[in-house]
Formats: C-alpha cells, structure tokens, sequence
C-alpha cells in the first residue's frame, strides 16, 4: 500500500467454530460488524462478510447492507462497485463525489484488478499454458426470463473476458478444486456463470449449481481475496488483500 495513506485495521466478526462440511464456519453477520481493512480521507476498503448485500436491496428487510454500516461511520461514504450478497470480499469506497469520480473512472478504464478465490465443484486440470493463466471467453447478457441470472449468448452477449489458474492451496472440500480467478471485464455474474459454462461450477452456489453441489457447502465458495487500484487523491497503485475465509 501507498505510503500515503497507511491502513487502518477495524474489528472483524468474531471467527466461528469450524462446521460439519470440515471447513470455517459460514460467515456470520453481526448487525454491527463492519470489517475494515483501510481508511483514509479519500478511500475506504472493507471486507464484506457472505450473506451482507453491498447495497440495499427492495423491501424493509433488505435494508441492512454494506455501505449502510460504512455511512453509519463515515456520512461521505459512497458506492463504487458491488459484491454479490454471497460472495465474501473486497469492497471499495470513495468518500466523497471526487474520489468517486476518479474510482469509477479508473474501473471504466480497467486500471483497477482484482482476484479472487474459488472453489469449484469437480477436478479441474490446468493445461498449464505459458503465461500460467486460462482463459474463458464467453459472451454474457442478463437472463430476463429467470432474473437475477445471467447467461452465456454467442449473438447478442457482452464479450466477457475470465482468466483462470490453479490454486496452489489445497481444495477447502472433497471432490472440489481451489481456483485464482480474475476478471478482465465486470458482467453480472460473470465469474459464476462462465465457471458453470465450462461444466465446473461455484460450490455452493445457489444460482448455477446442482443440488448436490450446493450442498458441498453452506455458502458460495467465492471471495474477493485482493484488489489494486489507482489512489484517488495521489493517482499512486495501491493493493489490498483480505484472507480466504474457506
């Protein structure tokens, strides 16, 4: 990280006792746990727990959301890009109009990477190609018809670009493999769909999974491990990383 804006650790949720599928229990989401990992007067980085909507969602009961908490704290927190409630991770905020500016201009320009951490269902080979990464390039539209999914569309789809290796850490349950995965482009899903394209999909995801597959797991083994990005107030890289979780 910048020495500009050193980090400031916040409180994480208290860790649970390991669960019957032989890995860390579920993410458990106190109504007042808000996991910092960096704050400063420009950028705020936590790392949301699964089972936390980044945003609010509709109704009453889905009020309870990320950037909620964060404006509890911090009045000037504002949303730049989102997390899939089930997805565990790295979150970026700009405080204030400014900072927001100049991050969602640097996503727009994909000056920002980010990596995450999969666990897929099935024995997954790596063809081991030069550079060390896979590629899985599908083009990807929301699916109308069965919202909020989406879908992979050779004729009208957005070109979707995924890079994929092996993990070197062991897989988190049987009969799965641990996967580093980055996305060049931001679709919905984009991630979980174009794994499920290829015949390997997400543990535990509820939206592309088999039955039997979601139940490898209690929740959707995919987390947000590291994100650069340009400094919005000193234009300098910066790199955040929060530990796998499973």
């Amino acid at each position: 990280m910048s020495p500009h804006a050193p980090p400031l650790r916040g409180s994480l949720p208290p860790e649970g006792a390991d669960s019957a599928w032989g890995g860390p229990a579920p993410d458990r989401v106190s109504p007042h746990a808000l996991p910092l990992i960096h704050a400063d007067e420009h950028l705020l980085v936590f790392d949301k727990p699964a089972g936390l909507l980044a945003v609010p969602g509709r109704g009453p009961e889905n009020q309870d959301c990320l950037s909620a908490r964060a404006q509890t704290q911090y009045p000037d927190a504002l949303i730049v890009h989102r997390l899939d409630m089930a997805t565990s991770g790295l979150i970026v905020m700009a405080r204030g109009i400014d900072a927001q500016r100049r991050l969602s201009l640097a996503f727009e320009k994909r000056r920002v990477h980010k990596r995450y951490i999969a666990a897929v269902a099935g024995e997954l080979h790596n063809p081991q190609p030069d550079n060390g990464w896979n590629s899985i390039d599908l083009p990807l539209i929301v699916d109308w018809l069965a919202r909020p999914r989406s879908k992979v569309d050779h004729d009208i789809g957005k070109p979707s670009l995924t890079r994929w290796r092996l993990a070197p850490e062991p897989a988190p349950v049987p009969g799965s493999t641990r996967l580093e995965l980055e996305p060049v482009t931001g679709r919905s899903h984009q991630l979980r769909v174009h794994l499920m394209a290829i015949g390997f999909p997400i543990v535990g995801d509820p939206l592309y999974a088999s039955v039997a597959q979601q139940a490898m797991a209690p929740r959707l083994l995919l987390h947000a491990q590291a994100i650069e990005i340009p400094h919005p107030a000193t234009d300098q890289p910066m790199r955040f990383e929060a530990p796998c979780p499973f």
